[in-house]
């Protein structure tokens, strides 16, 4: 359990003087279940501005107890092509990425795939992603940014279109744009950036798979966001005709960002903001889940 009181002062040469209070709490419970070699772990947390708006610890260790066991004598697969269902905490992690590579650093520097694509198509019309430091009680909202710039809402990806890139003073100049108040006094940092929801419970999207994966931890590295490219062990459970079957381990799963973004076939309704970057449950039409 975590709770914290900050106050923000920030004053610089340019005339700029300003304060401002945040206070931040979270509730956490980690778990190991199983036996020898087949030890599984997992977790589960509540995080918010006010203490009134904490889950329980009741409500924390019942899912934190529920995901942990869930993943009990776990099987392995085959090699295979099928749909891929993004929790939200893996929806959260695929964004992340998404920041990395629609952050202004990485675009003059021309480290991401996304580089001189203003303007274009890049995933269907469910994704809209935006950045918003102004949502009231959010995490990651603040006034301003660590350079005196206010934050804003900037629309990023809009229906599948690219529309901005995020932006210190920096990397604004470089690019010939206008900071977008994500300074964090060391680069580019996301305020609120989230996937807006869908219209479709995590069920729903789990009963209109017949055979699939709903992934729910990734290990390791394996992001290039030159290429877009993404290669990482996982964790999950196994659909069979709508309804989950068997956990699965021992499992990579492989795709590029910009295939992901333009095959999301069903977008959730559960949208939480229990951190600063975070999504809905997302459904992927295929990816490559690598096994035996």
């Amino acid at each position: 359990f975590v709770t914290q009181v900050l106050k923000t002062v920030l004053v610089n040469s340019k005339g700029f003087s300003g304060e401002y209070d945040q206070s931040y709490c979270s509730l956490s419970l980690g778990l190991q279940a199983g036996s020898g070699d087949q030890l599984v772990e997992d977790f589960w947390f509540s995080s918010k501005r006010h203490l009134k708006e904490l889950a329980s610890p009741e409500e924390v260790a019942r899912l934190a107890v529920a995901r942990t066991v869930r993943q009990l004598n776990p099987k392995k697969i085959s090699t295979t092509r099928v749909p891929v269902i993004f929790e939200p905490l893996m929806t959260s992690w695929l964004l992340s990425f998404i920041f990395s590579c629609v952050s202004g650093t990485a675009v003059y520097q021309k480290a991401t795939f996304l580089t001189d694509r203003l303007g274009e198509k890049i995933g269907n019309d469910l994704v809209t992603i935006i950045d918003d430091g102004l949502l009231p009680g959010r995490l990651g909202s603040r006034p301003f940014d660590s350079e005196g710039v206010p934050t804003q809402r900037t629309v990023v990806v809009e229906k599948g279109i690219l529309k901005n890139y995020l932006c210190n003073t920096y990397s604004a100049r470089k690019l010939n744009l206008t900071s977008t108040g994500n300074g964090n006094g060391q680069g580019v940092a996301p305020n609120n950036f989230y996937l807006e929801p869908g219209q479709h419970s995590p069920q729903d999207i789990i009963r209109s798979i017949k055979k699939g994966l709903l992934l729910t931890r990734v290990i390791g590295q394996g992001l290039n966001p030159v290429t877009g490219d993404i290669s990482r062990g996982a964790f999950g459970l196994w659909i069979e005709d709508g309804e989950i079957a068997y956990p699965v381990s021992e499992i990579t799963i492989s795709g590029n960002l910009g295939e992901i973004l333009k095959n999301i076939e069903m977008v959730g309704n559960d949208l939480g903001f229990e951190s600063p970057v975070c999504g809905p449950t997302i459904k992927v039409a295929e990816m490559t889940v690598a096994g035996i």
